[in-house]
């Protein structure tokens, strides 16, 4: 396989991923919900015994939503760079003159 066919199976392979990560975080949207909506209906003040054991409880539903958080943006960093390097652009933004010659300027106008 030559260099722009490898560049071009980075490229498929990222847009699968982008598909899955994005049907992941409508996954996660749904059980959000669908949490949201329990949490709403069944947990009050009175299901704890001590203000210690409420604020234990959400610090632990919090960190469950950081930990998904980070690793989404971690996975979203991973693509970033196979992106970049297909594309051809360096660290700092400019263009090195990729496997298609660099012509794709992604910045905002």
């Amino acid at each position: 396989m030559n260099r722009d066919g490898a560049y071009l199976r980075m490229l498929d392979a990222s847009a699968k991923m982008q598909r899955n990560v994005a049907m992941i975080l409508e996954a996660k949207a749904i059980e959000a919900e669908k949490a949201r909506s329990w949490f709403v209906n069944h947990v009050s003040p009175d299901a704890f015994a001590d203000h210690l054991g409420e604020l234990k409880e959400t610090t632990q539903v919090h960190g469950h939503v950081i930990e998904t958080l980070e690793g989404l943006t971690k996975l979203g960093q991973g693509m970033t760079k196979v992106l970049k390097a297909a594309l051809g652009q360096t660290e700092g933004g400019e263009e090195g003159g990729g496997p298609f010659g660099g012509g794709f300027d992604l910045r905002e106008r």
